[in-house]
């Protein structure tokens, strides 16, 4: 703990380039980043502007980046290969990772399904591209079906909230914090996870421009996040209340997502790359992405020095 506050304080004590004092424009899911960071305090100095943007899913996040309105943002492993082999300006510069429980298909609580073996021949709602649809191919590729045991309709989140509510869909396949407010809030349960089956990895990504015109800026800004993701990990009561203070929703659903999701800020490594190679592979197969990317390709591990330093390393 006090190696962690010295290194924090080393973090909060850093100075950028002159270089650096322009903005950094950032966009979040949730409030994910944002909420940790102050939570944390680690945006109490920063000499440059951040300039928060909102989405309510990766895909528009990542339409915002290509389109050059934002320079990065965070986003499960699925969608930006979605992303990547549409030829968006994007790389991946640091990894997201956290337990896997909280990528999951739910099913409301008066719900006979079961199991994932009851929703041969069901609706079950995610996003195109997602980590949810992610999730739904390798379950069926687990069980040995095809896509054609199981109706996927393909929905935003509000959208799918909707559907799933109203009894359109049988199930819906989603992640965090989608998962924990419909747990907490209205007692839909889990049948299956992604743990044993996908990476759910996340990234921090940006677009190439960012990368060589905002270095300084990004180098930072991934210090900061990483030790405020280093922070929450002891002090999961705090980051919860701010999250739910940020997003106006009740501390429970944010407490029963982040005791349970441990996640952290880890630098692009081999096991990175491994883990969204088998994103890719999966993607390729099942006919969602039409050339087979090489993670390593998209993948930058130049601001592993940064993200060392936000940990103290």
């Amino acid at each position: 703990m006090i190696r962690f506050i010295l290194a924090a304080g080393l973090l909060l004590g850093t100075i950028v380039s002159a270089g650096a004092q322009g903005s950094l424009r950032v966009g979040d899911q949730k409030g994910n980043s944002q909420a940790v960071m102050e939570a944390a305090g680690v945006l109490k100095d920063v000499p440059y502007k951040i300039e928060w943007k909102e989405f309510p899913a990766a895909a528009p996040l990542l339409e915002a980046l290509g389109a050059g309105a934002i320079d990065t943002g965070l986003v499960g492993d699925a969608p930006f290969t979605f992303a990547a082999a549409a030829n968006v300006p994007v790389k991946a510069i640091g990894a997201v990772r956290q337990t896997r429980e909280g990528l999951a298909i739910l099913v409301p609580k008066q719900s006979v399904i079961r199991g994932f073996e009851d929703l041969k021949g069901k609706k079950i709602a995610t996003g195109r591209g997602s980590i949810g649809h992610q999730l739904i191919l390798a379950a069926l590729e687990s069980k040995g079906w095809s896509t054609a045991d199981v109706q996927i309709v393909f929905l935003a989140p509000s959208d799918a909230k909707v559907a799933y509510t109203q009894g359109s869909v049988d199930a819906w396949s989603t992640w965090e914090p989608y998962v924990s407010q419909e747990e907490v809030l209205f007692q839909s349960r889990r049948i299956i996870t992604a743990d044993g089956i996908t990476p759910g990895i996340g990234f921090q990504v940006a677009t190439p421009n960012a990368i060589r015109d905002k270095r300084p800026e990004l180098e930072d800004f991934l210090r900061r996040l990483t030790a405020a993701r280093a922070w929450s990990l002891t002090n999961v009561g705090s980051y919860a209340e701010t999250w739910g203070k940020l997003m106006g929703i009740p501390t429970a659903v944010p407490l029963n997502w982040l005791s349970r999701a441990k996640i952290r800020i880890a630098p692009i490594d081999d096991s990175a790359v491994a883990d969204e190679q088998q994103t890719i592979d999966l993607y390729f197969r099942n006919g969602l992405i039409k050339q087979k990317l090489d993670a390593a390709a998209i993948l930058d591990r130049s601001f592993s020095g940064a993200i060392g330093k936000g940990v103290g390393l």
